[in-house]
């Protein structure tokens, strides 16, 4: 008899089932094509635990030892409560499922409502690493009642990934809170790609530096504070060569990215929340943009192509300048790393208070160290800024206030260049921006209030009257 269940044999669905008989575990696996759980079973044949083929959903139920814990991998939406629909007749009082797919938090609270009406336990758990975590250990964020999670974890924290032999899975709060830290890691991973992008596109259309030497300049980032997984790939992706053609894999990859939806919740939330997340917007943005190929190439021709500037020096002296550019270059990525991870834990703060969640913001960053996308050596830093004092925001911990006044000039030079020589650089001007926002002591917002309450009354309060609200005196007319 199988202890958990596996719906969805996808691509996911296959390597966490691997992962999890690796793990000693006997699975039932169902799928509408029960010729992908058989290849599963067959590819897990030499592993410590059993993996258990079924044709339908009667055989799958009947299969498990009862309290039953159901694991789904399928895409959110409509498939989602399909699965659920024809599940729930079958499964007795008591009954967990557990869905691991990137489901938008509020769905995930319908369907715990829904399930909880019906006698059955719900989870909405978030799970990041992709195929390759999916095998060798992902990172988890679950969601849901504690009695549910006290159901599963087991399985669940010897699949995830470890950390210095910590597991990187971990229960957060009721309903959807699982779902909604997943969502905005994927928010982080929106704003951590688009920085790469920006970098790789600095180098290439600035500088004239072919792809396989931008790849050796990531790879040497790998030294410092910008070693990550997401760092170490771009490396990886820049060097490769296509097989076909010889040329630099990313020279015939077409520049249009696809998105799945979680970047964009993300940003929707933030602005429900009022917390600031302009990298993880410019991000979005920048894919909605590449995505309209044909008007950026009309509008290439109706105002002339974004220009290239190459240093055109002697040798030596664009040596020397390209050097001392590079490194303002790993600055500007450092700090607007640094602006990216500040405006996303903000968010989950804010999140936490709003839908009184207490959320444990160093227990997120600890999940985060190993088996996910934005795994980062920062991560632990900020696990360690938070568990010091969890009620400042992450620029103002010692350890990153250090790294932003050590490298926000660097940010500077290379967004200014970046502007003046036309190439595209939205998440860094968004760090930019926000950092120079956020300590900007006497800001523009009193000409807003002052606009406001001169078309619309809505008064504000005057400096020499604090919390006091009053007119001005375009009223008194």
């Amino acid at each position: 008899m199988a202890h958990v269940g596996l719906v969805g044999i996808g691509v996911m669905g296959r390597e966490f089932a691997l992962n999890l008989a690796e793990n000693g575990h006997t699975v039932s696996l169902l799928d509408r094509d029960i010729e992908k759980s058989r290849e599963v079973v067959s590819a897990g044949s030499a592993l410590k635990g059993e993996l258990i083929a079924c044709a339908d959903e009667k055989t799958f139920v009947e299969g498990m030892v009862a309290p039953r814990s159901v694991l789904v991998l399928v895409p959110s939406g409509g498939p989602l409560d399909s699965v659920i629909e024809s599940l729930t007749p079958l499964l007795d009082q008591g009954d967990l499922i557990a869905d691991l797919g990137n489901s938008y938090y509020k769905e995930t609270e319908r369907r715990v409502t829904a399930c909880e009406a019906a006698g059955l336990q719900f989870l909405g758990m978030g799970i990041s690493g992709g195929a390759e975590g999916a095998r060798n250990g992902p990172s988890i964020m679950a969601g849901g009642s504690q009695e549910s999670w006290a159901r599963i974890k087991g399985p669940l924290r010897d699949a995830a990934a470890k950390f210095e032999g910590e597991p990187c899975c971990d229960w957060f709060g009721p309903g959807g809170a699982g779902h909604f830290i997943k969502m905005l890691h994927n928010g982080i991973e929106y704003a951590d790609m688009q920085m790469i992008a920006e970098a790789y596109g600095i180098m290439r259309d600035g500088w004239g530096m072919e792809a396989a030497a931008i790849g050796d300049v990531f790879a040497g980032w790998m030294d410092g504070p910008l070693n990550s997984y997401l760092v170490e790939i771009a490396a990886e992706v820049a060097r490769a060569t296509d097989p076909e053609t010889r040329k630099p894999m990313l020279d015939v990859i077409l520049d249009r990215a696809g998105q799945k939806g979680t970047g964009r919740w993300s940003v929707i939330e933030a602005l429900h929340l009022g917390a600031p997340a302009s990298m993880m917007q410019a991000a979005v943005e920048a894919r909605n943009i590449s995505a309209d190929l044909e008007g950026r190439r009309e509008s290439a021709l109706l105002f002339g192509a974004a220009p290239e500037g190459r240093f055109d020096r002697a040798q030596k002296d664009q040596d020397d300048a390209l050097k001392s550019a590079l490194k303002h270059l790993e600055s500007a990525m450092i700090a607007a790393k640094v602006c990216a991870y500040t405006q996303g834990f903000e968010v989950l703060r804010r999140a936490s208070e709003a839908f009184d969640w207490s959320l444990d913001l160093a227990a997120i960053a600890r999940v985060w160290r190993a088996g996910c996308i934005i795994r980062s050596v920062l991560l632990d830093d900020i696990s360690a800024a938070f568990e010091e004092d969890v009620t400042r925001k992450l620029s103002h911990a010692p350890k990153f206030t250090e790294l932003l006044n050590d490298n926000a000039e660097g940010l500077k030079l290379v967004v200014a260049q970046s502007v003046t020589g036309g190439l595209e650089t939205p998440a860094l001007y968004a760090a930019l921006s926000y950092h120079n926002a956020s300590r900007t002591q006497h800001s523009t917002a009193n000409m807003i209030q002052g606009l406001r309450d001169r078309f619309g009354a809505h008064r504000f309060e005057r400096v020499d009257a604090h919390g006091e609200l009053v007119n001005g005196p375009w009223h008194e007319r």
